[in-house]
C-alpha cells in the first residue's frame, strides 16, 4: 500500500485555512474554515448546514482552493445570510465575514 498525501491544509489568510482532500477518481473535496463559518464545495449538503444553524456557504465547479476564491457563492445558509453573505458574492468577499 502506498502512502501519499490525501489531505492539504494551507493558510489562505489571517485566520482562514483551506482543506483540500484527494479523492480517488474524482476531484478532491474542497473547503475553507474560518472562525465565523465555512465556504464549501459541492459534494457537501448545504441544507444540513443549515439545519445544523452553521455559517456556510457553497460553490461548484472547483477543484482547487484557488478556484474557489475566485468563484461567486450559489447557496447560502440563513447565519449566512445574518452575517451578510449573499448568493453572488464572490468567496474572496465573503472570508471578510468569516474570519
Amino acid at each position: 500500500m502506498d502512502v501519499k498525501t490525501i489531505i492539504n491544509v494551507r493558510r489562505v489568510c489571517e485566520r482562514i485555512i483551506g482543506l483540500e482532500v484527494s479523492l480517488p477518481n474524482a476531484p478532491p473535496l474542497l473547503l475553507i474554515k474560518g472562525s465565523r463559518g465555512f465556504i464549501m464545495c459541492g459534494y457537501l449538503n448545504i441544507s444540513v448546514a443549515d439545519k445544523l444553524g452553521l455559517v456556510a456557504a457553497r460553490v461548484v465547479g472547483v477543484r482547487t482552493i484557488e478556484e474557489m476564491l475566485e468563484k461567486n457563492i450559489v447557496e447560502v445558509t440563513a447565519k449566512a445570510k445574518e452575517l451578510g453573505i449573499k448568493e453572488g458574492m464572490k468567496v474572496k468577499e465573503a472570508l471578510k465575514l468569516i474570519v
